[in-house]
């Protein structure tokens, strides 16, 4: 059973957000009303009322995002972390300082639940792993871009 949580991150949320491990679903809608989702593994908090996100500037996710501000994500992690926040999304570095294709989106929290089940709890969340050497490089340069931002911005 879903439950309100407000507009501030758990702790246990910013905690797994800090590790760079995570993998976040952004959901989004298009002009036309088609639904789509989209795995995001770059995504950092800003305080406790903000996310920040690196995206790929052609992603659909993005598109829609722009278009039409407000998006969903969903993370699930070990330790029962179970959340969806629903947001309000708005550009803030176009491009990336690291990879022109890349673009940082700053999530202003409107609403946080707990997806928290009665029933079930969850032990493991998505693991990903790097694909090369230069997958590693460049999703860690992107983390290290938007810890910086998280600070300054």
């Amino acid at each position: 059973m879903a439950k309100h949580v407000g507009i501030k991150l758990p702790e246990d949320l910013v905690e797994y957000l800090k590790r760079e491990q995570s993998l976040g679903i952004l959901a989004t809608f298009s002009e036309k009303g088609v639904p789509n989702t989209t795995p995001l593994q770059c995504v950092y908090p800003k305080g406790q009322e903000s996310l920040l996100l690196s995206i790929h500037k052609e992603h659909t996710g993005y598109h829609n995002m722009v278009w039409q501000k407000k998006v969903m994500l969903c993370f699930l992690g070990e330790n029962n972390i179970a959340y969806s926040i629903l947001g309000r999304a708005g550009v803030v570095r176009a491009p990336s300082q690291v990879h022109p294709l890349m673009n940082i989106v700053r999530i202003d929290i409107i609403d946080i639940k707990s997806d928290r089940s009665i029933l079930t709890k969850v032990e493991q969340g998505i693991i990903w792993s790097f694909t090369s050497t230069e997958a590693e490089e460049l999703v860690r340069a992107l983390y290290k871009e938007l810890r910086e931002l998280s600070k300054t911005l």
